[in-house]
């Protein structure tokens, strides 16, 4: 069935239900995802991106609803990362005089992962491409989120195609903001921009400025994955200035990993402290949590308190892989302490106190490192602790 989001352009991508990690299982995708490509029907048949190669055939289907593959004139490549230009050899089989266009780095990137010799035509900022009747503007959007990126912008139709940006890993039958649920559309788009685009904040902030200084209407934004803002696209825009400028909320995320359960133990004293404060929390044992989701609620979270056992002179390894992940994304404006238990000799707590400062997350107050199983007394101050943190956020 042809979906049409706007007069002669039409959604041609594919959904795939079953994908549950992404990006080498660095991304956990519980509600799948969708390869989103656009085609534009015009003098010049234009498809904005591919889709993952295994869906190739589905996206020829689509096409072949609406035009013989054949005919396709140009192809726009917004990125090059292979779940959006998976497809485009397959394409170049069909359409041998296909001319592709994306940015300099584009070109060397599809180079070097297909080693096709294309017709490429590189464009930059600010370009335009008549295509018929219509006209579309390219935006160079380096490291958004590889130096390669891209946005189309069709400006008789005010729609923004920014491949990965203001997308979401969402497997649905519907295709717009106003047919899904939104609790679980912003759950997924703020849950992407925590694990892929977080890094890249200071340049999602001048991005959006720059977009905002052309004074170019945006009546709708179709990514490269997920679900179609079409009621409300600045809802997305605003959650994006909003997560680029690292504002917070008086919010705490607990995040550790346990031994033998003493870490646990306080983990559960402490939460109770910042309970008591009143203050919103959520817990998470690394061992057994998805990491992405841990990092998505700590996009919004203004303390973080991070706790492992020690275990040779150092911490756990699944918190050491988090707290790994978690140096990458470069959190700013936060405040963090860190807790944990030993037995013979400490270690974990200094090591990811270490590690946050260096990063630049403030050490709230000194960290709380208890021998063995925490007596009842020890507790106590676990729950003054929790407190105590959370007298710090306001």
């Amino acid at each position: 069935m042809k979906c049409e989001i706007a007069k002669n352009i039409y959604w041609v991508g594919a959904v795939d239900w079953n994908v549950r990690n992404f990006h080498g299982h660095t991304y956990t995708t519980k509600r799948g995802t969708t390869y989103n490509a656009y085609l534009i029907v015009d003098e010049k048949i234009t498809l904005v991106d591919t889709v993952h190669g295994p869906f190739a055939h589905e996206m020829f289907e689509r096409i072949r609803e609406i035009v013989p593959v054949e005919k396709i004139d140009y192809l726009i490549a917004n990125h090059v990362e292979t779940d959006h230009s998976g497809a485009i050899a397959d394409l170049v089989k069909l359409c041998p005089k296909i001319r592709i266009f994306g940015t300099q780095k584009c070109k060397e990137g599809l180079q070097k992962h297909y080693y096709g010799n294309w017709d490429f035509q590189v464009v930059k900022s600010l370009e335009k491409l008549k295509i018929g009747s219509r006209s579309l503007t390219f935006l160079e959007a380096p490291m958004l989120h590889w130096p390669d990126s891209m946005f189309t912008y069709l400006g008789d139709d005010q729609i923004l195609m920014p491949n990965d940006a203001f997308g979401q890993h969402y497997a649905s039958s519907r295709r717009f903001d106003d047919e899904v649920p939104e609790a679980d559309l912003m759950d997924e788009a703020a849950k992407y921009y925590a694990n892929i685009l977080w890094s890249f904040s200071g340049l999602v902030v001048k991005k959006i400025e720059e977009v905002v200084k052309l004074n170019i209407p945006i009546r709708m934004i179709a990514p490269s994955h997920g679900i179609i803002w079409r009621k409300d696209p600045g809802k997305i825009i605003g959650a994006y200035t909003k997560w680029g400028k690292n504002d917070t909320e008086n919010k705490v995320v607990i995040a550790y990993e346990t031994m033998w359960g003493a870490t646990e133990k306080i983990a559960r004293a402490i939460s109770e402290g910042i309970s008591s404060s009143g203050m919103e929390f959520k817990i998470f044992d690394l061992a057994v949590t998805d990491r992405t989701e841990v990092i998505k609620e700590m996009l919004s979270a203004k303390g973080y308190l991070i706790g492992s056992s020690t275990h040779n002179n150092g911490m756990l390894t699944n918190a050491a892989g988090f707290i790994d992940f978690l140096k990458g994304l470069k959190p700013k404006n936060r405040l963090a302490s860190v807790f944990g238990s030993f037995g013979w000799a400490g270690g974990a707590v200094k090591e990811i106190e270490k590690i946050l400062e260096e990063n630049g997350i403030k050490i709230a107050q000194p960290g709380l490192s208890i021998q063995y199983m925490p007596s009842p007394e020890e507790l106590k101050r676990a729950f003054l602790f929790g407190q105590e943190f959370s007298r710090n956020l306001l």
